[in-house]
């Protein structure tokens, strides 16, 4: 499904760290054909953060199926997961 605009959108991942985080984000973007592009993580303390970009113009659902699928896997895995338009965010955090 083609998104108007850019099809690119970062999501960003912060919870308590465990294993399977990354594993479960990836899995919810593979299933529905989103390509990871650029990927930074790291632990602050015992704290998880993950930024992602990700390419959605091949994506299978509609972004905000995609989003809705990404924030119950979060729910499930006990991170809380947030996605938007790059756009969007580079526009909130712009200098």
């Amino acid at each position: 499904m083609q998104n108007k605009g850019s099809s690119r959108i970062v999501v960003t991942v912060v919870g308590k760290d465990k294993v399977g985080i990354i594993a479960g984000v990836a899995n919810v973007l593979a299933e529905y054909n989103a390509n990871i592009l650029d990927i930074s993580q790291t632990i602050l303390q015992e704290f998880f953060t993950m930024i992602m970009i990700v390419d959605i113009g091949q994506c299978t659902v509609d972004f905000n199926v995609l989003k809705e699928k990404l924030i119950t896997k979060g729910e499930e895995i006990g991170v809380k997961i947030s996605a938007q338009h790059e756009d969007v965010f580079q526009f909130m955090h712009r200098i």
